[in-house]
Order: C-alpha cells, then sequence, then structure tokens
C-alpha cells in the first residue's frame, strides 16, 4: 500500500521519480567558475548528470521560469531531480531563486540545496523555512555529495 502524506516529517525523501538505472540531473548555480567546476566534478564523480548556470536569472531560464516564460511551460520544463545553488550571488541571491523555484506549481517539488562559504544561523534558518532541503558549507567535499546522492536514491529503494 502507497503512503502519501505531504506532512510527514524527516524520514520521507524527497519526491523524486527516476526510472531505474537513470541519471539524477542536478542544476548547479554558482557565481564563482572555480567553485561551480568542483560542484560538476563532485556530482559527476557521483555518477549525476550536470548542468551549471552562473547565476539566478539563467537558472531559472533554464528551468523554464524566466520573465516572459510563464505561460503553458508544462511541455518544456527541464527535467531537474535538484538544484543545488550558491546563497551569495550577484543580482539574485540563491535565498531568491529558492523563493522562485518553491512559488512556481510545477517546480515546487524539486529540491533545493543551499551551499555557502559563510555559516550563518539565520540565513540557513531562513532558507530551510523556506523550503530548502539542505544547507551545505562551502567548499563541498565528496562525502557532502554522497549525502545528497543518497538523498536522490532513497526514493528508487
Amino acid at each position: 500500500m502507497e503512503h502519501m502524506d505531504a506532512s510527514s516529517g524527516g524520514s520521507s525523501s524527497p519526491k523524486i521519480l527516476m526510472e531505474s538505472g537513470e541519471q539524477p540531473h542536478v542544476l548547479a548555480v554558482d557565481d564563482n567558475l572555480i567553485d561551480r567546476k568542483v560542484v560538476e566534478k563532485l556530482l559527476k564523480n557521483s555518477s549525476c548528470k550536470v548542468t551549471t548556470a552562473e547565476d539566478g536569472p539563467r537558472a531559472l531560464e533554464f528551468l523554464g521560469l524566466g520573465d516572459g516564460q510563464h505561460t503553458n511551460l508544462e511541455g518544456r520544463v527541464s527535467k531537474v531531480n535538484l538544484i543545488i545553488t550558491d546563497y551569495c550571488m550577484p543580482g539574485m541571491t540563491g535565498y531568491e531563486l529558492l523563493k522562485k523555484v518553491k512559488e512556481s506549481s510545477i517546480m515546487k517539488d524539486v529540491p533545493v540545496v543551499i551551499m555557502s562559504s559563510e555559516n550563518v544561523p539565520t540565513r540557513i534558518n531562513k532558507c530551510l523555512e523556506e523550503g530548502a532541503q539542505m544547507f551545505m558549507l562551502k567548499p563541498l567535499k565528496q562525502s557532502d555529495v554522497k549525502d545528497l546522492r543518497s538523498q536522490l536514491t532513497n526514493c528508487r529503494s
């Protein structure tokens, strides 16, 4: 019997449906090229498909949520299983990107992970309250990505 309860807390894994053997598709957003490359490499080492964006607006465009793209998106939404974004970016912070994703009826179930080099509890709490799946401190390590990867695969077993 399947149990579908959105209110159940910690133990429920994010609603990510993948064919068995399919690589999860992760959108990595960071304005810093080196950080972006590090995240991309770590994710690829954990056998993820990775798309990168250097800022919030480009990420939204890729997701089909950019300005002027609000009409009947269902058909052209990029299938992304996870979004990982830097918090501090010019123009649009990771928090603002998170809010835009969570406001979208199509994308709201996609887990968003925020990363930052600064450990600011109020910022972390604000992101988690807004619906972030996790908050990770940079620089990311392979073990961090393994945690992410296990979250992505939890729902496949």
